[in-house]
């Protein structure tokens, strides 16, 4: 599978910026721990005493094993072997009490204050490595805050541990020898001891070689089993010429003979056709009938009443043969010439038969005796195979060792166990504190803590920060974005220096406000190109997340398109469209509801700039926004305003904890919902959409978003932030079709 590198790159390229984009706003926490890991590790390296560290090298291989090298292939059984190659139990040594103790002894006079307890702390025993394999040299390292007692300490550790090894040596193989000698003597008397159960063997068995003697048994048994394939052969080829025969004949040749008798019987042929009429009969009412019914009754006692007459008859026919004749008999014919020859060649056949299963029954009696014969013998060779093994290895091993123990005789008269000390014990050398190291090592560590804590701060902030974040969180189109204000402001401005206040349609004639909304409301009717949106509710998760900008933004959008626009604040519980277009709020939607006036008396018309439009406030707060909005009346006037208008934009409550908007979103085409960065959560954003989610949710507003560049210049904002002249009170009279109700 290919992999397009370009959108590889992109895909990088989106992960590192979203990665600097958490440390830059968890910068705080990146730069506290920072300071305060680096600051730590400051504090540590100034009051830290020095450490000093002294270190020496022993080469640990006796000399005497120098000259069993050379024989190493040839001997193998050493009792001593494992003690001279386990440096971990020699590593261990180092570090016992007894050691230690010594250690202390040597040292109290120098040192009162030195214990055990701080040797095995400060004491570092391991093997040296070249590579990744392990040589024969130990490394002892000692470290204290005292430079020339590192070196006395390693010193003494050195003599007692040379002094220890060479004494353990020598006991060792001492001991090694003693060892040899009683095995010997053990190993003469197992020896003897296998040798007399062999001959015992070989005399209760009557057997020199159990395993010649079977094989003896096993060819004869072959031959067996080859004679018995031979006579199955022959077997089989006389019961296939017997087959065909019977099925030549489909008799027997005793039965031919009686058939032939019978078929000249004139009665008994008569007595046989009116059997088999009776059977056909019966074969065919057992089709259609059960045999528990009548029919089938009478029919099978017929049938068995004319076979006793049958028999009858063949007893009057055959005499003494016609007992030994079977009911199968009975529906026999006469026999031609032909089939009385066919008759003396079963009757053959069947001879042939019977003499080859005989030869069969020898034969396989045969082989019983042999495999009887035969099963004996894998115990036997079993016992001799662990017999006649336990007296050669007996004998091997008695070889060897007096080989050894001669061998081990000639290391005692050599002696010399010398110890070689590689790296003698120097005056220790300091090693802490080491202050850039610690400072390298702390801005290190401090960075890397820094860095979990602000992704740690980041994982627990459910806000949604980029815009990113919020194409990941909902599945519905992306209309657009607004920019911050904070990008729209001047960059001359003091640090912490508040930002000017900028009325809200200054903000909406800014250049990049506005191109954003004309983007919004273009894609609005390319997401929709079928179906026509002529009232749209802007909604939110919660409260200040911009709905009302984006309310009077699309309305103006909209406006300077040559639509015919009507802008209706529905927020009954805190109304904004009249603040941020300096109207009075005496009248409005909750009056045009309540009280059957034209809806012209309510409706204000604006003109900003180039665009003009008109304004349906919220009017005076009722006690009950919900028994409004869920009034006919309401109803009535939403269908009216959709038959004047081209496009109507709603400023509804937010969509959490109220219905407020649900009920508006029932007289309009579709919801637009609001999300501002840095402050909706992704709970309330997941709530919302999956409230609107059986509604008509035509697409996301992404607000507050910063933008990359900052401002366009001065000369630009200052050009944007221009004052409009906006009418105060003035009403436009539409026409009076629009409430007739």
């Amino acid at each position: 599978m290919t992999v397009d590198p370009l959108k590889s790159a992109a895909n990088d390229e989106l992960s590192y910026g979203q990665l600097f984009a958490v440390l830059w706003r968890r910068s705080l926490w990146l730069v506290g721990t920072f300071g305060l890991i680096v600051g730590t590790s400051m504090l540590i390296t100034l009051f830290s005493k020095p450490t000093y560290r002294s270190s020496m090298q022993l080469l640990v291989e006796p000399n005497y094993q120098l000259g069993l090298k050379q024989n190493n292939e040839r001997n193998t059984y050493r009792t001593d072997r494992q003690d001279e190659v386990d440096y971990a139990t020699q590593l261990n040594l180092i570090r016992s009490y007894q050691f230690m103790e010594q250690a202390l002894e040597r040292l109290k006079g120098a040192y009162p204050d030195l214990t055990i307890k701080e040797i095995r702390k400060n004491l570092t025993i391991s093997l040296l490595e070249e590579g990744k394999v392990e040589t024969k040299i130990v490394e002892v390292v000692y470290t204290d805050n005292d430079d020339i007692k590192t070196q006395r300490m390693l010193e003494a550790i050195q003599e007692i541990y040379q002094d220890y090894n060479l004494k353990q040596q020598k006991l060792r193989l001492d001991k090694g020898l003693a060892l040899i000698n009683e095995q010997l003597e053990m190993l003469r008397q197992e020896l003897s001891s296998s040798q007399q159960q062999l001959e015992r063997f070989r005399q209760n068995q009557n057997l020199i070689d159990p395993e010649e003697q079977a094989t003896t048994v096993a060819e004869a048994l072959e031959k067996v089993l080859q004679d018995q394939r031979e006579v199955q052969a022959e077997y089989r080829d006389a019961q296939a010429k017997y087959a065909s025969l019977q099925q030549q004949l489909a008799l027997s040749p005793r039965n031919a003979l009686i058939a032939s008798r019978l078929s000249q019987s004139t009665r008994y042929q008569e007595l046989l056709n009116e059997l088999q009429k009776t059977e056909l009969e019966l074969a065919q009412n057992q089709v259609i009938y059960t045999d528990i019914t009548p029919r089938i009754k009478s029919l099978q006692e017929r049938r068995q009443k004319q076979l006793e007459l049958l028999q009858q008859e063949m007893g009057r026919v055959l005499g003494a043969e016609a007992s030994a004749s079977g009911e199968s008999l009975l529906t026999a014919g006469q026999l031609s010439k032909n089939d009385l020859e066919l008759a003396q060649d079963l009757a053959e056949t069947q001879s042939l038969l019977a003499g080859l299963a005989a030869r069969q029954r020898s034969l396989a009696q045969s082989e019983q005796q042999l495999r009887q014969e035969l099963n004996r013998f894998p115990s036997l060779i079993a016992q001799y195979d662990r017999l006649q093994p336990e007296v050669e290895t007996q004998r091997v091993i008695l070889e060897k060792l007096l080989e050894d123990r001669q061998e081990l005789s000639n290391d005692l008269l050599r002696g010399g166990f010398n110890w070689e000390v590689v790296e003698a014990p120097q005056l220790g050398e300091k090693i802490s504190p080491k202050p850039l190291q610690n400072l390298l090592l702390g801005a290190v560590i401090g960075i890397f803590l820094g860095t979990i804590a602000a992704f740690t701060r980041e994982m627990l902030d459910n806000v949604i920060r980029s815009l990113e974040d919020l194409k990941q969180q909902i599945e519905q189109p992306l209309l657009g974005t607004l920019p911050a204000l904070s990008s729209l402001q001047p960059h001359h401005r003091w640090p912490f220096q508040a930002a000017p206040a900028v009325p809200t349609i200054q903000t909406l004639w800014h250049p990049k406000f506005r191109e954003s909304l004309d983007l919004i409301y273009k894609n609005l009717q390319i997401q929709n190109p079928g179906k026509l949106l002529k009232s749209l509710v802007v909604t939110s998760a919660s409260v200040e997340e911009g709905k009302t900008s984006l309310v009077l933004g699309l309305a103006l959008s909209a406006a300077r398109s040559h639509r015919r626009v009507l802008v209706v604040d529905a927020d009954f519980r805190q109304p904004a469209i009249h603040q941020q277009l300096g109207l009075t709020n005496h009248q409005g939607l909750s009056m045009a509801i309540l009280e059957l006036r034209s809806a012209n008396d309510f409706i204000r018309h604006l003109v900003i700039a180039d665009a003009e439009i008109d304004v349906l406030t919220a009017g005076p707060t009722p006690t009950d926004p919900m028994r409004l909005l869920s009034s006919q009346r309401f109803r009535d006037l939403m269908a009216t305003f959709t038959e004047h208008y081209d496009l109507i934009v709603v400023d509804a409550p937010p969509i959490l904890g109220l219905v407020d908007a649900i009920q508006i979103g029932s007289c309009c085409s579709g919801f637009v919902l609001s999300a501002r960065l840095h402050q909706v959560t992704r709970s309330d954003l997941a709530q919302a959409i999956a409230m609107l989610s059986s509604l008509n949710l035509v697409g996301v507003v992404a607000n507050n978003v910063k933008l990359a560049g900052g401002n366009s210049g001065r000369t630009t904002e200052s050009r944007a932030l221009s004052v409009f002249p906006i009418p105060s009170e003035p009403l436009r009279q539409i026409p009076p079709q629009i409430d007739q109700r």
